[in-house]
């Protein structure tokens, strides 16, 4: 896919009280600055693809004009590196480098070296995701696209070897995703779901859990998407081991959430839940002094107040009907 033209992103606001808007926008025609790097160099070493383009539209004041046209290449499309070993060493430089155009190339670098090379780059792991979270705040969205879906595949590559790292490039993802560029938005999301199915849920569900509560709206709506994404690989043993209990006590709490992206993943959360307690309806709570289990209703009304109860009991019961109804 290529972007003919890239308009910078607007400054992003900061996690908390944020006020953005969904993913909404023209991905047709988003103007970017003149590269001022060597293009030709940068395709001589192989760091991505960017071919000079003519662009007789007149500047706007202020604006800046695309002179270059940056092509975002899917990870199943980008060729191993030539020389490996001068790569690595120009890594970090690259990512460093207040060119724009010589970023995304190492940008590009690294999502080869991940791909082809994950255990030469493992070393310098904690600075290449230092700069690259730096780079998801660039304020030019190519360079924002870029890293976004280098991310993407770094958590392919390291899943839990690099969970420490984690906490920084999350904030960003959560962030991205929500706001109104589409294009970037889409590299965000895309980003998350390879996040999900890349790390063992047991260590990711814990680092998403402060986001359910954050007072941006639209962060709380993506932080439910990953979790409910992430609870169903927690498997039976898993989701015994985290306490059946706490995971429909966090999910009743997105029921009444703002947004209708949280109610939906928290509807389809519970009815996981809910299929997980009824066929396994010895599974232990947190509570190892629980007596005996009962119905789905008795269980929740036990563990839930009398409003989060009925709301679950509601969904469930509704949704079960509609099954039932069309079979």
């Amino acid at each position: 896919m290529s972007e003919k033209a890239l308009k910078p992103l607007s400054t992003v606001p900061g996690l908390e009280g944020s006020n953005e808007s969904s993913c909404k926008g023209d991905l047709s025609k988003q103007g970017i600055g003149t590269a001022n790097g060597n293009v030709e160099e940068l395709k001589n070493k192989g760091c991505a693809s960017i071919r000079p383009q003519v662009n007789g539209e007149n500047s706007n004041s202020g604006a800046e004009v695309g002179s270059s046209e940056v092509e975002y290449i899917e990870s199943e499309n980008l060729t191993d590196l030539e020389d490996v070993s001068s790569s690595l060493k120009t890594l970090l430089a690259g990512l460093e480098s207040k060119d724009w155009v010589l970023v995304c190339g190492a940008l590009n670098n690294t999502r080869r070296l991940a791909i082809y090379h994950r255990e030469d780059m493992l070393d310098m792991l904690g600075d290449v995701i230092s700069l690259l979270v730096k780079s998801m705040k660039n304020p030019r969205s190519a360079v924002c696209k870029t890293a976004l879906m280098t991310s993407a595949d770094i958590f392919s590559a390291y899943n839990d070897k690099m969970i420490e790292s984690l906490d920084p490039m999350l904030v960003q993802l959560l962030l991205k995703s929500s706001q109104d560029k589409r294009f970037v938005c889409e590299a965000a999301e895309k980003a998350l779901v390879a996040m999900t199915s890349s790390f063992s849920p047991e260590l990711l569900l814990p680092k998403l859990e402060p986001y359910l509560k954050n007072r941006n709206p639209r962060i709380r709506a993506k932080a439910s998407m990953c979790f409910c994404r992430s609870v169903p690989r927690l498997g039976v043993e898993g989701i015994r081991a985290y306490g059946i209990d706490k995971l429909i006590q966090t999910a009743a709490s997105q029921l009444s959430d703002q947004l209708p992206e949280s109610r939906e993943a928290a509807r389809i959360l519970l009815l996981e839940l809910q299929s997980v307690y009824e066929k396994f309806p010895n599974l232990p709570t947190t509570m190892p002094e629980d007596p005996e289990k009962g119905s789905w209703e008795d269980f929740c009304q036990s563990k839930l107040s009398p409003l989060s109860a009925q709301a679950v009991l509601r969904v469930t019961n509704v949704s079960r009907e509609g099954i039932v109804s069309s079979s």
